[in-house]
């Protein structure tokens, strides 16, 4: 590809976006964006099928012998009003891309176009997965349910996801934990009501679930090692009638994080333990309900390291080791079945604003950085399609 489609190829990536960013769509709900996807791979002549509702996966073929590499996109918005002021907001009431998933679909398309065009070079296969609902309930596991991972069989995989933490032209690559897992819990302290004028008659639940609140934070600051990454967050606390009446029952929801497996697995054990004896402290008792969400994502350390200096040549940005988040992401179900990489793209630009994290209303993106994305995942299926790389 010359110059000059090169260029043009680079103002379709964003034209794309932006068409995906007019109008998003919550999780499982995508139809548009599937359908916009599944035209383009028409155009391109890729061959695709739909999965987990409103996914689709394709697969390039390559004239070579070599691995079957996966890149993976996310489509889904969140259900956010749009604050930019932007010529392309969403146009769609109460949904807002601002986690970046059209840039990354547009990305995943920009480079689709790029490995389309060099088949003859080609070695091994590349699987196209464009997943729905990242943002919840998760289309990860859904897709690998209906073989997104199969015919052909996926070697290894690789996702991009846009990072206003790194400058335009940076992009994070970081060996082991880069996402913490995510689950969710329902706490119910239950007492007695009665009168607010005679509490000795009662077990108030709210002073019962506000002792709770304070102790279950002891969990991270007392019994795990300083230099580990969790979180214990109460979300929403809910309980009561009247201002002169004791609360029989509070509820609390929460979110639990943590980079290391075995930290997660101990979560509803410690929280059960801490809950119930402060609860029965105060006459009251403790009802726990666990939800796993998605685990953590770790990167293939060799992948990792082996990647970064071949990223740096090939995409002509600075690589870093960008610190790992507590976000939760359901591509850690992607790398739980095959090696994987997830990278971090720099979208930094104070100069125009691009200076919001995520699941802001106000989040925007240099969309300066679409190009390296492209160039990230063309060079990914380069150095693992071909065997430059070793996989365990």
């Amino acid at each position: 590809m010359d110059r000059e489609d090169r260029v043009a190829l680079d103002r379709r990536v964003i034209e794309w976006r932006r068409a995906i960013h007019r109008r998003p769509e919550l999780g499982f709900q995508e139809h548009e964006t599937q359908a916009l996807i599944e035209r383009e791979l028409d155009a391109l002549g890729i061959e695709h099928r739909r999965a987990a509702q409103t996914g689709v996966v394709g697969v390039i073929r390559g004239a070579l012998a070599g691995r079957t590499v996966a890149l993976r996109a996310d489509m889904d918005a969140l259900p956010i009003s749009e604050r930019t002021g932007l010529p392309f907001a969403s146009e769609t009431p109460n949904a807002m891309h601002a986690c970046g998933h059209d840039a990354h679909v547009a990305m995943l398309l920009g480079a689709a176009t790029l490995l389309q065009a060099r088949r003859a070079e080609l070695h091994g296969n590349v699987v196209l997965l464009f997943q729905p609902a990242e943002e919840g309930p998760g289309g990860a596991e859904p897709m690998i349910a209906e073989g997104a991972l199969e015919n052909p069989r996926v070697d290894c995989a690789a996702m991009l996801h846009v990072d206003v933490r790194l400058p335009t032209g940076t992009i994070g690559v970081t060996p082991g934990p880069v996402n913490a897992s995510a689950d969710e819990f329902t706490l119910r302290i239950v007492g007695r009501g009665g009168h607010g004028a005679y509490p000795h008659t009662g077990v108030d639940a709210i002073v019962a679930a506000s002792a709770v609140v304070g102790a279950l934070q002891s969990i991270v600051s007392r019994e795990i090692d300083p230099l580990a990454s969790a979180v214990v967050t109460i979300g929403t606390i809910a309980g009561g009638y009247r201002n002169n009446a004791l609360a029989d029952e509070v509820v609390m929801t929460g979110t639990l994080r943590a980079h290391d497996p075995a930290i997660r697995d101990s979560f509803a054990a410690r929280v059960e333990r801490i809950a119930s004896s402060v609860a029965e402290g105060y006459g009251a008792r403790a009802e726990l309900e666990m939800r796993q969400g998605y685990p953590p994502v770790v990167n293939d350390a060799e992948i990792a390291c082996g990647f970064a200096p071949i990223l740096a040549r090939d995409a002509g940005v600075a690589v870093v080791e960008a610190a790992p988040t507590m976000g939760g992401e359901d591509f850690a179900f992607i790398a739980l079945a095959v090696p994987a990489l997830q990278m971090r793209l720099g979208i930094r630009n104070e100069g125009i604003g691009a200076i919001r994290s995520g699941h802001s209303a106000e989040f925007i993106l240099d969309e300066a950085a679409l190009a390296h994305g492209v160039d990230a995942l063309v060079a990914f299926v380069g150095a693992l399609g071909s065997e430059q790389l070793p996989i365990a």
